[in-house]
């Protein structure tokens, strides 16, 4: 569904992205996963389009596009739920759901109508709301994520992106933010789930992808794949002072050898 080559985004002298490569396919959930200051926020962004790319390539159901605002982002399909969720908490269920979108009939809001497609939506998400005309205010993180998620799917998009969605929540509210992911793939969408927590991705996620420095250092099937060998991509593990002082002995004892 979404494909990115070669993109990259620089600001000022500080190079955030470079030659970043990403698939996201149909009914795939794809965890972006890396330390801070590896790009997850700005790639996310990217697709937002919130940044312009400053190279590479995009393509979205085999067609190259340019996404460059917000609007191009919702146009083509892709709906990003941000971290801080931007409810509003004065507000209930069924006003959030259809700010900015709402239904209207004879002139004025069809307040039937939205709240009968309201209940009908958070049914398919098996989301846990007590009302759609409880208070934002009144809710607990994990139904204030659900709320967001499910404004998200209103416009029917393609793709979701998810960035942090269980950040800060207890496990009984992570349990059913992670329930909603896999609703989310039922439905057939590609769902990009960016998370600093590899038990999260592990659960939820089909493949991986490792984020370090702005540049891609791994993508790995979750059901091949080891916690141990992501936080190792994750951190360089594989490439410090260690390793390579190990990689110059072993070259020049070849070189000794073949001297020799």
């Amino acid at each position: 569904m979404l494909s990115l080559r070669g993109v990259g985004k620089k600001f000022g002298a500080i190079q955030a992205l470079t030659d970043i490569d990403m698939d996201v396919y149909a009914g795939e959930v794809v965890a972006i996963v890396g330390d801070n200051g590896a790009g997850k926020s700005t790639l996310v962004k990217i697709l937002a389009g919130v940044h312009p790319p400053d190279g590479g390539t995009i393509e979205f159901e085999g067609n190259r596009v340019n996404i460059v605002s917000p609007a191009d982002s919702k146009e083509l399909g892709i709906a990003t739920v941000f971290q801080d969720l931007a409810l509003c908490d004065n507000l209930d269920v069924v006003a959030n759901l259809w700010l900015g979108r709402e239904l209207t009939h004879g002139g004025s809001l069809d307040e039937v109508e939205m709240e009968k497609r309201s209940w009908t939506l958070l049914r398919e998400l098996s989301a846990k709301i007590p009302s759609v005309r409880t208070p934002i205010a009144s809710l607990s993180g994990g139904q204030r994520q659900t709320v967001a998620i499910a404004r998200s799917l209103i416009g029917e998009p393609s793709i979701v992106i998810l960035d942090e969605p269980t950040a800060a929540l207890g496990v009984a509210q992570t349990a059913e933010v992670l329930n909603l992911i896999e609703r989310l793939r039922e439905r057939g969408l590609g769902v990009v789930l960016i998370s600093h927590n590899i038990a999260d991705v592990q659960a939820v996620a089909d493949r991986v992808m490792v984020l370090r420095l702005g540049r891609n250092n791994g993508d790995f099937r979750v059901a091949d794949v080891t916690s141990e060998t992501i936080i190792a991509a994750i951190t360089g593990a594989s490439d410090n002072a260690v390793t390579r002082r190990a990689a110059k002995t072993a070259a020049t004892s070849m070189v000794t050898e073949v001297s020799e």
